[in-house]
């Protein structure tokens, strides 16, 4: 194999596939990235069995071939490498090594053959859809920070992704909880979804498909199965492993009865959680919200460090109550609002607590309370 491409073609590609390359490997092969050179340029694929990168990126072929080495060592020399560069890479079969060049830099790398390398071959896909870069990232960013992070329960480990009917309207919707919070959002169902399976993609995935969808102009292709899902964005294709597990009736936990309506500037809500807060203990971080006829008193006591109140000024004419949350919670949660105002609905300070986004209805979000 002997290849010449632009340095920063290939240091955007590299950070692309060494992040799904996991730091500790029991399996050699796995610690690699496999390069290979045909007619389109040079392609360059990692995988840890769950999940499979593959970019190409354009290249002066010289000689066709492929090899595999360490995925983060050569990320690093070519993050090291002078902007500009022109980098020659060629591998010397008699002695297994890689060769990178670049002006007057040179570096010699162990390799292991390309033919160990594994292939997370996606099988027969039953569903095809497109959908633009910047609808996929707004999905994903409202919904990620819900993902439970407790893995017996695998199944909430991920977003779930389904069609669902909105009104009369077919929606493609995403769905996130841990058990103390849900988030949802939608947009309408492309062409192609109808029918299709719903799907948890893991969290390492989402997250390599949040990164992947930054260009927000571009059209992402989704194929998927009942077992994996392939995204397809510019020259980067990206497969996974879907949880095997079934995504809990989310609806049921949605309430449709609070007639306690509170109005409330987001910025001076989030600001003022996140100073009284202060003072609340690294493991409780409740917060009091105490709310009367257009005020809203939030108050932290913490027997170790002290106390805090803070009263602002919101749209409420229901009746009086006192009700508890993580604070934290909170603020992932009105990080997400669009708009300048945040609605929350309450029932009682038992029950759960539906925050909606007046300038986006398709997307809301639950949160439990807390006893304070």
């Amino acid at each position: 194999m002997k290849v010449t491409v632009e340095r920063a073609e290939l240091l955007k590609s590299l950070a692309h596939v060494h992040r799904v390359v996991e730091r500790r490997n029991t399996i050699p092969i796995l610690a690699n990235v496999l390069m290979r050179t045909d007619a389109r340029g040079l392609a360059l694929r990692a995988t840890d069995l769950d999940i499979e990168v593959v970019e190409t990126i354009p290249a002066e072929v010289g000689q066709e071939g492929a090899t595999t080495v360490p995925a983060h060592t050569i990320y690093e020399i070519v993050r090291k490498l002078p902007e500009g560069a022109q980098v020659q890479i060629e591998t010397s079969g008699d002695r297994g090594t890689l060769t990178v060049r670049a002006g007057r830099s040179r570096f010699q790398l162990q390799t292991l053959p390309e033919t160990e390398f594994p292939d997370l071959a996606a099988g027969e896909m039953s569903h095809r859809f497109t959908l633009s870069a910047g609808e996929l990232k707004r999905l994903v960013d409202k919904t990620q920070f819900a993902i439970s992070t407790e893995e017996t329960r695998y199944y909430l480990n991920g977003i779930y992704f389904h069609v669902a009917d909105a009104g009369g309207t077919p929606v493609l919707r995403a769905v996130a909880t841990d058990g103390h919070r849900l988030a949802q959002a939608q947009t309408e169902a492309p062409a192609g979804a109808a029918g299709m399976p719903g799907i948890i993609v893991p969290r390492k995935a989402v997250a390599e498909i949040q990164r992947l969808a930054e260009n927000g102009d571009a059209e992402v292709t989704f194929e998927l199965s009942t077992a994996k899902i392939r995204v397809s964005l510019d020259r980067v294709v990206l497969t996974s492993k879907l949880i095997d597990g079934t995504f809990p009736d989310y609806g049921r936990v949605i309430p449709l009865n609070n007639d306690k309506t509170l109005v409330v500037e987001k910025a001076d809500f989030a600001a003022a959680v996140d100073r009284v807060s202060t003072v609340a203990s690294e493991r409780g971080r409740a917060v009091k919200l105490s709310i009367a006829d257009g005020k809203l008193t939030l108050s932290v006591t913490n027997p170790d460090s002290g106390s805090a109140t803070e009263e602002i000024e919101v749209e409420y004419a229901a009746e009086a109550i006192d009700i508890g949350f993580n604070s934290r919670y909170l603020l992932d949660i009105t990080g997400q609002i669009e708009g300048t105002t945040a609605e929350l609905k309450f029932a009682d300070p038992g029950s759960p607590t539906l925050v909606q986004d007046p300038e986006r209805r398709g997307a809301l979000y639950v949160l439990m309370p807390m006893r304070v």
